[in-house]
């Protein structure tokens, strides 16, 4: 790995039935980094480094299923509540009543359910590419994705398990990581009639100069020794609606949207700020939702930032993003400090 993965400290630590990988460095008020698919705590490298020399105690953790953490086998163990639980058993672990939370993509997801459902341990957050949507009871997005997309659309074809697994194997690892991490797309994801949305993606011949090759073959050694059914099962524990429930099944989805039921038309008040890549296919269709009045409504504390770049932009333009996060985190202390005066 590169020089900034030998400087972070490696630790494990047992939440409620799993071993959580996690990775820190630096000293002071507290910030969890969480990652998205396909990844693990190494899509933070450029954000430890700079964060923990700018006066903070940066943990990463590897999310349940990714890296080297603990990946149970069945989807039903990748809820919601599951992920939220993994966060407070973190802030637990360093005996932290609160932290700045920091997610992109799937990490992004559980950062707003932090939020949603234990606020009074969150200080700040800041979510990269993934916007906040209020829970709507009526809609299964599972099936409304494959009655409007098809069976083409990459999050369908992630449901069935076995089977991305089965075509990203007909690929070197290497070659699926360029496939995703390089990916340049800004339509949505839908692999023509009878493709693998694996076999859609392009590989890159160029590497953009935000990356290299010896850190794209460090992501692809780790999927070579944790595999992608882990990462997947995320997809195959949802109804996306990418602060909604499970739907693996009628009796799973019942329970979970009964649970969080009790949280239907609540706002997230903790402060926010929203980060993304002005051609990343997420901000391409919700661009409306993102710029428009909606979405300050259901966040009221929330500041919009939109860079150029694309989906995983806390690599691409890593040193404006951690900027960004840095000005952040030093405005709520700040705010913090001055409504106790």
């Amino acid at each position: 790995m590169s020089s900034i993965s030998c400087e972070v400290e490696h630790l494990r630590i047992k939440t409620y039935g799993i071993w959580l990988h996690m990775v820190e460095q630096g000293a002071g008020p507290l910030v969890l980094l969480l990652h998205g698919f396909p990844e693990f705590w190494y899509s933070w490298r450029h954000q430890i480094a700079f964060l923990a020399k700018h006066g903070y105690h940066v943990v990463a953790p590897d999310l349940r299923g990714c890296g080297d953490s603990d990946a149970p086998l069945s989807p039903t163990s990748y809820s919601v509540v599951h992920l939220v639980g993994d966060l407070i058993s973190i802030l637990d672990h360093f005996s932290e009543q609160q932290a700045f939370i920091v997610g992109h993509d799937w990490g992004a997801v559980a950062g707003w359910f932090l939020c949603l459902l234990r606020p009074d341990r969150v200080k700040g957050f800041v979510s990269l590419s993934v916007p906040y949507f209020q829970r709507d009871p009526n809609t299964k997005l599972i099936e409304s994705y494959r009655q409007v997309f098809g069976d083409g659309f990459y999050i369908c074809q992630f449901q069935e398990p076995g089977r991305a697994e089965r075509a990203f194997a007909r690929y070197d690892y290497l070659t699926v990581m360029k496939k995703f991490l390089l990916i340049t797309k800004t339509d949505i994801l839908i692999a023509p009639l009878g493709m693998e949305i694996i076999d859609y993606l392009e590989t890159s011949s160029l590497l953009p100069p935000w990356i290299t090759e010896e850190e794209l073959q460090v992501y692809a050694d780790k999927f070579q020794e944790s595999g992608f059914t882990g990462p997947l099962n995320y997809y195959r524990a949802m109804d996306l609606c990418l602060c909604n429930a499970v739907h693996l099944s009628e009796i799973l989805n019942d329970r979970n949207w009964e649970l969080l039921a009790a949280w239907q038309g609540t706002k997230v008040k903790v402060p926010a700020k929203f980060i993304a890549g002005d051609k990343d296919i997420g901000f391409e269709s919700t661009r409306e939702y993102v710029t428009g009045d909606i979405f300050k409504q259901l966040v009221p504390n929330l500041e919009v930032v939109i860079l150029d770049g694309h989906h995983f932009i806390q690599q691409e333009r890593a040193q404006e993003v951690s900027e960004e996060i840095l000005c952040f985190l030093r405005k709520v202390s700040l705010d913090s400090v001055s409504s106790q005066v």
